[in-house]
C-alpha cells in the first residue's frame, strides 16, 4: 500500500519539465529583442506572448549600463597579482553581521 499518491504526478512532471525547457529558451535569448522574436515563433506555435514597454526599457538600460565598477575590479586583480591585496576580516564578519539581523529582524514583523 502506498500513502500519499498523487494522482496528478504526470502533470506535475509536465509542467516542470515545460517550464525548465522555457527558462532555458529565455536564458538563450538573451535580450527583449530575441525574447519577442521567440515569443512570436511561440504565438505562431499558440502560445500568445507579448513583451511590454517597461521590459524593453530595462532591456536597453542594462545594455547602456553597467553595474560592476570595472576599475575597481582591475585595482584588485592587480592588488592580488602584486601580493598586496589584504582581506578585511572584521569589515566581511560586520558585514554578515549586519545581515543576518536583518534577515532575522525582517522574519518578526
Amino acid at each position: 500500500m502506498k500513502v500519499g499518491i498523487n494522482n496528478n504526478l504526470e502533470a506535475l512532471a509536465s509542467k516542470i519539465q515545460q517550464n525548465a525547457t522555457q527558462n532555458a529558451q529565455q536564458k538563450q535569448a538573451g535580450s527583449a529583442s530575441e525574447v519577442l522574436h521567440t515569443s512570436t515563433r511561440n504565438a505562431q506555435a499558440g502560445v500568445p506572448v507579448t513583451v511590454s514597454q517597461s521590459v524593453r526599457s530595462l532591456d536597453h538600460n542594462a545594455k547602456t549600463s553597467s553595474d560592476i565598477d570595472m576599475a575597481k575590479v582591475q585595482a584588485m586583480r592587480q592588488a592580488i597579482a602584486d601580493g598586496s591585496f589584504r582581506v578585511n576580516a572584521e569589515a566581511i564578519a560586520d558585514k554578515l553581521l549586519g545581515d543576518a539581523s536583518l534577515f532575522l529582524g525582517a522574519g518578526r514583523v
